[in-house]
């Protein structure tokens, strides 16, 4: 015979609407010291492990004045911090005009990781995003607009604009030749097998577009990644059968962008060109595209405490359904009680509510004040719009309410607390430290720490080859799409819980 005496509410039968089981949720949540003690904790030591990144945070630059405090971030035209660095063979071009040219061979330079301690390994070869070909440019100064047709290390033809644009052209890595056309803001790229038969690559409006432009030959090359950085590396190329529509005067050469050594007078692996009959060989390193890594410190590394503060808010979640459950109040199923279901979905709407509300004072805190910390201490930051800072910070308190409700659900379907705590943990924390140290980054698209990609502050750019590690900034997933995927797998954990529930209260109704 059991001793086991069921909780028996002071509602009446029939008043277990959902408004007031909300209520009467929210009041065993807030009555429970031990709950609110835990979240306000998660708020603390989220806080100060984003806080004490900021202010520990101090980036030094050589420059040709010596060692000092780093420029701020390139800034192209739509506000992105960019990289704007490349040897530059050119001439004016008044009104409208062309430029033809045949990029018949292609190489390199790269530096590899050190076969012999402290004797540089430089390799032959060019990285999949070289870059040579045509370009026009509104002038040399760095950061202004620009149109490029251009051959790459592997990525075939393509055409690039304002840094963040990239239309692809034929997947061709040989010989290509290459055609960039100007009437009056509007540019055009070309490709031809043979010079003769033309295809159109991209069509491009560069606005305010002044009547002389620098029209010419450029060659480029981003580092090579390795150990989590970028290492020296450039590219050669070969340009012949030059023909200039509009412009008929002497080549001019620049090497934009280059850097000085700490002397002040060395340039600092700089490119160059070679003249040899009617071609021309020109070298140089560097990148025109987005600055990710190089752009500045990013605000969501103010976040990156965050998975401690969110293994409480599991926790949490978690005991809130597993401490009702050892008192009875989720499985009895008598007429005077609410149904299981319905309790169980007011327990989750309260758990959402109450961790996004935390979520939101964490990143509402942190984001703000350690980036205002960065910029006192002369750290270059990467732009950020009012509406991306936004979307960060209201993004992080939804990713804390859907990890609060998946962990809820698994309680829920387990009914055991350290078991549902260490799946929580498992689905949601596990893999984002494994992204976090570039291992496995492939999770973050599939498992519920896909979430964490609506924290993302500075957006990816196919055209430009990051370390596949979440300290390098890199989400396998755009910022909604991520957080879709942390929300589907806490409304489906949640449904199921929620089925099981429904379907052992109608087996527990007694027949009349």
């Amino acid at each position: 015979m059991s001793s086991f005496t069921p909780y028996r509410s002071s509602q009446q039968a029939g008043q277990d609407r959902f408004p007031q089981l909300l209520r009467a949720e929210w009041t065993r949540f807030r009555t429970a010291r031990g709950w609110a003690l835990a979240m306000a904790a998660s708020v603390l030591v989220t806080v100060s492990l984003g806080l004490l990144v900021a202010g520990g945070a101090r980036t030094t630059c050589v420059t040709g004045k010596g060692e000092g405090p780093c420029p701020a971030p390139l800034v192209g035209p739509d506000g992105t911090a960019v990289r704007d660095k490349y040897y530059f063979v050119h001439q004016p071009l008044k009104g409208n005009g062309s430029i033809t040219a045949r990029v018949s061979d292609m190489t390199g330079q790269m530096r590899l990781p050190d076969a012999i301690s402290g004797v540089r390994n430089i390799k032959e070869g060019v990285v999949p995003w070289a870059k040579a070909g045509l370009l026009v440019r509104h002038s040399l100064k760095q950061g202004t607009p620009y149109a490029a047709v251009m051959l790459t290390g592997d990525h075939g033809v393509r055409m690039q604009y304002n840094y963040v644009h990239d239309v692809p052209g034929g997947p061709h890595n040989g010989p290509q030749w290459l055609r960039l056309t100007r009437s009056g803001d509007t540019i055009t790229g070309y490709e031809s097998d043979d010079g003769k038969t033309w295809t159109e690559v991209g069509t491009v409006k560069l606005t305010g577009l002044p009547e002389t432009v620098e029209i010419g030959l450029f060659a480029t090359s981003p580092g090579v990644l390795w150990d989590m950085a970028q290492a020296f590396a450039q590219a050669t190329a070969t340009f012949d059968q030059i023909k200039l529509q509009g412009a008929n005067g002497s080549w001019r050469r620049d090497d934009v962008g280059v850097v000085m050594e700490s002397d002040g007078k060395t340039p600092h692996h700089p490119g160059g060109v070679v003249e040899s009959g009617d071609k021309l060989i020109v070298t140089g390193g560097g990148d025109i595209g987005p600055a990710t890594v190089e752009g500045g410190v990013r605000a969501d590394l103010m976040l990156i405490g965050g998975f401690v503060g969110l293994i409480l808010v599991l926790v949490v979640a978690v005991t809130f359904f597993t401490a009702e459950g050892r008192r009875g109040l989720i499985r009895t199923s008598l007429p005077a009680e609410p149904h299981p279901a319905r309790r169980l979905a007011a327990k989750a709407a309260v758990a959402g509510v109450v961790a996004f509300v935390a979520g939101l004072v964490t990143s509402g805190v942190v984001v703000p004040a350690g980036l205002a910390m960065l910029r006192a201490n002369q750290n270059p930051i990467q732009p950020i719009t009012l509406g991306t800072e936004l979307r960060v910070i209201v993004g992080y308190a939804a990713l804390t309410a859907a990890a609060a409700v998946l962990a809820l659900g698994l309680a829920a379907l387990v009914k055991r607390a350290v078991v549902a705590i260490g799946l929580a943990i498992a689905l949601v924390i596990v893999p984002y430290l494994l992204a976090t140290a570039g291992l496995a980054p492939w999770l973050l698209m599939i498992t519920p720490a896909a979430g964490f990609a609506i924290t993302q502050s500075v957006p990816m750019f196919a055209h430009v080859d990051v370390d596949p590690s979440l300290l390098g900034g890199y989400y396998p997933l755009p910022p909604w799409a991520g957080l879709t995927v942390t929300c589907g797998y806490a409304a489906l954990t949640l449904g199921a819980a929620i089925a099981v529930h429904h379907r052992k209260a109608l087996r527990q109704v007694p027949l009349a």
